[in-house]
C-alpha cells in the first residue's frame, strides 16, 4: 500500500508540474513513479500518457512515441476504448511532428472512429482537428522546393490541403455545437492558413479576422500576433500593401511585448519587403538592417544572408551601388558557408553586375573578396542523373535484401539431405516413398515434435512480454485477476481476450499498407513494385493467423492525442 501511495503521489506531483509548464520537472517525477511501479493498470496507463505528452512538449519525440505505445498496449489490454482512442491520437500527433504523415493519419483516423463509436464529442472534435493538422503539415511539406505562389499548386498538393480544410471545417462545426470558443479560434486560424496556401486570399482574410476577434476575447497575445501576421501575408497577395504594413507593424509591436526575437525579426523582414513593394526604399533599408542585427545576434546565418540580399536590392534601387556591392559580397560569403547553391549563384551574378556598373575589376578587390569561383568540383547534369540511378539501384537492392531476410527469419529449416543430395533433383517417386515411410515409421512422433518445437519458437519470438512494460509490478493478486480468481492455474476468458488483443496489436504494427492508387504511370509496369510487396505481406499475415474456436473476433489498431499551433 505504501508503494502504491508513493507511485500515485509522485505521478500527481508530475502532473502538477506539467500543468505549471515545468515539463522537465514533471517528467522526473513521472519517471520516478514508473521506477516505484504499480499493480494498477489504469494508473500506469495514465502515467504513460502523461509521460508521453511531457516528452512531446520537450521535443523528445522518440521517448514520447515509446510511452504512448505503452499506453496504447495497456488501454487495449484492459479494454479501455476511450483510452485507446486518446493514445492513438497522441501517437498520431507525435508521428506527424516526425514527418510520418501516412502513419499519423491512420492513428488519428482510429481516434476519430473510436470517439464516434463511444459518442465522445470532445474526442471526436479533437480527432478531426488532428486529422486536419496531419494533412495541413503534409501539404506544407509537399510545397517545400516548389517555387509557385500560393494557389499555383500541383494536383496532389491541392488535394492534400483541401482534405485538411475539410477536416478543419468539420471540427469547427462540432466545436461550435459544443460552445468551445478557444477551439473555434484554433479552427479559424488553421482554415485561414489552408485557404491562404490554396490561393483563396479573400476567404483566408475572413477566417483570420475571426481568429483575431477570438484571440482578443481571450487576451491571447501570441494568437493575436499570429493573426496580424497572417492578415498581412494575405493582403500582400491582394495588392493591398498599405493595409499589410499596418498589420505587420502590429505584429512587430506584439513580438516586442512578448520578447520574441524570432518573430520580431520576421516582422522586420516582412515590413522591409512591403516597403520595397511600395518603393519606399529608405524605410525598407531601415527594417532590413533591424532584421540583419537580430539574425546576427541569434546566429541565424540563413536569415543573415537573406537580409544582405534584400539590402543589396534596396540599395540598387536607390542607385547606391557601393553599399549594394558590400551586401552582395556578404550574401555570397554566407551562401558559400552554408552550402546554399542557388543563393551562391544569385549572389555571384549580383556581385559581377555591380562590379561592372562601378567599373571595378576583380584585381581591385582584396583577396578575400575576389573569390567568385565555386569551391570544389562542379557536377554536371549528366553525372548527377547517373548518381541518382545508382542511388535507386542501391535502394531497391537494400529493400530486396531486407524483405528476404524478414522472410528467412520465419522459415523452418530442415536438415540437409545425407551425402550432399539435392532435394530439387530428387526423383518424385522417391520423395513420395520417403513421406510414406515417415508417416508410418516409429520416428513420426519425433518429426511432429520437431515441427511443433520449430513453430512454437516462431510464435515465442512474436509474443509480447508484459514484464517489458516499465513500472508494472506483477503480484499474485493481479496475476490471479488476469488468469481467473477461482483457480490461478486455470486461465479465464478475460486472460485469453487480453492475450489476443496484445498479440493482434503487434501483428497490426507489422502490416505494410500499400500506397493509394493514382493515375497510370507509363514507366511503371502493370506488375508494379508496391503490388508485389502487398502480396508478400498478405502471405506473411496468412501464415501467422490462428483460428480460435470462439465466435467473437476483434480488430485492433493504433492512435493518439494533443494539439497543434495555428500557423
Amino acid at each position: 500500500c505504501r508503494m502504491e501511495a508513493s507511485c500515485l503521489e509522485l505521478a500527481l506531483e508530475g502532473e502538477r508540474l506539467c500543468k505549471a509548464g515545468d515539463f522537465k520537472g514533471g517528467t522526473a517525477f513521472f519517471e520516478a513513479a514508473v521506477q516505484v511501479g504499480t499493480e494498477d493498470l489504469k494508473t500506469l496507463s495514465a502515467i504513460y500518457s502523461q509521460l508521453g505528452n511531457a516528452y512531446f512538449y520537450l521535443k523528445e519525440y522518440g521517448k514520447a512515441l515509446e510511452y504512448h505505445r505503452h499506453d496504447l498496449t495497456l488501454a487495449r489490454t484492459i479494454g479501455d476504448r476511450i483510452g485507446e482512442g486518446k493514445a492513438s491520437g497522441n501517437l498520431g500527433n507525435t508521428l506527424k511532428v516526425l514527418g510520418r504523415y501516412d502513419e499519423a493519419a491512420v492513428c488519428c483516423q482510429r481516434h476519430l472512429d473510436i470517439s464516434q463509436e463511444q459518442g465522445d464529442k470532445v474526442g471526436e472534435a479533437r480527432a478531426l482537428y488532428n486529422m486536419g493538422n496531419v494533412f495541413h503539415a503534409k501539404g506544407k511539406q509537399q510545397l517545400w522546393g516548389i517555387s509557385q505562389d500560393p494557389g499555383e499548386l500541383p494536383p496532389d498538393v491541392r488535394d492534400t490541403l483541401q482534405r485538411a480544410t475539410a477536416f478543419y471545417e468539420m471540427n469547427l462545426s462540432l466545436v461550435k455545437e459544443l460552445g468551445d470558443r478557444a477551439a473555434q479560434g484554433r479552427a479559424f486560424g488553421n482554415l485561414g492558413n489552408t485557404h491562404y496556401l490554396l490561393g483563396n486570399f479573400v476567404e483566408a482574410i475572413k477566417f483570420h479576422r475571426e481568429r483575431l476577434s477570438i484571440a482578443k476575447e481571450f487576451g491571447d497575445k501570441a494568437a493575436e500576433r499570429r493573426a496580424y501576421s497572417n492578415l498581412g501575408n494575405a493582403l500582400i497577395f491582394l495588392g493591398q500593401f498599405n493595409a499589410a504594413t499596418e498589420y505587420y507593424r502590429k505584429t512587430l509591436q506584439l513580438s516586442r511585448q512578448l520578447k520574441d526575437q524570432v518573430m520580431e525579426a520576421q516582422a522586420c523582414f516582412s515590413l522591409g519587403n512591403t516597403y520595397t513593394l511600395l518603393q519606399e526604399y529608405e524605410r525598407a533599408i531601415e527594417y532590413h538592417l533591424k532584421h540583419l542585427l537580430i539574425a546576427q545576434e541569434l546566429n541565424d546565418r540563413v536569415g543573415e544572408g537573406r537580409a544582405c540580399w534584400s539590402l543589396g536590392n534596396a540599395y540598387v534601387s536607390l542607385g547606391k551601388h557601393r553599399q549594394a556591392l558590400h551586401h552582395a559580397r556578404k550574401h555570397l560569403e554566407i551562401s558559400r558557408e552554408i552550402g546554399d547553391r542557388n543563393g551562391e549563384l544569385t549572389a555571384r551574378m549580383n556581385v559581377e553586375e555591380l562590379m561592372e556598373a562601378l567599373g571595378v575589376k576583380e584585381a581591385d578587390l582584396s583577396p578575400s573578396e575576389s573569390e567568385f569561383k565555386v569551391q570544389g568540383n562542379t557536377v554536371s547534369d549528366e553525372s548527377y542523373l547517373y548518381s541518382m540511378f545508382i542511388y535507386e539501384d542501391c535502394f531497391f537492392d537494400l529493400l530486396s535484401k531486407f524483405q528476404s531476410s524478414r522472410m528467412d527469419d520465419q522459415r523452418c529449416q530442415l536438415d540437409e539431405p545425407p551425402n550432399g543430395e539435392n532435394a530439387e533433383g530428387a526423383d518424385p517417386n522417391t520423395l513420395n516413398d520417403m513421406i510414406g515411410h515417415l508417416l508410418t515409421s516409429p520416428q513420426t512422433e519425433e518429426l511432429f515434435d520437431l515441427i511443433a518445437s520449430s513453430q512454437s519458437r516462431r510464435l515465442d519470438d512474436q509474443r509480447v512480454n508484459v514484464s517489458n512494460l516499465p513500472g508494472l509490478r506483477i503480484t499474485h493478486n493481479n496475476l490471479g485477476h488476469l488468469v481467473g480468481e477461482s483457480d490461478p492455474q486455470e486461465p479465464s476468458d478475460d486472460f485469453f481476450n487480453m492475450l489476443i488483443k496484445c498479440q493482434s496489436s503487434r501483428i497490426d504494427d507489422q502490416r505494410c499498407s500499400p500506397p493509394e492508387g493514382g493515375p497510370r504511370a507509363p514507366t511503371v509496369p502493370d506488375e508494379d513494385f508496391f503490388s508485389l510487396i502487398q502480396r508478400v505481406q498478405a502471405k506473411r499475415m496468412d501464415e501467422q493467423r490462428v483460428h480460435l474456436p470462439s465466435d467473437e473476433q476483434e480488430s485492433d489498431e493504433d492512435e493518439r492525442e494533443p494539439g497543434a499551433a495555428d500557423s
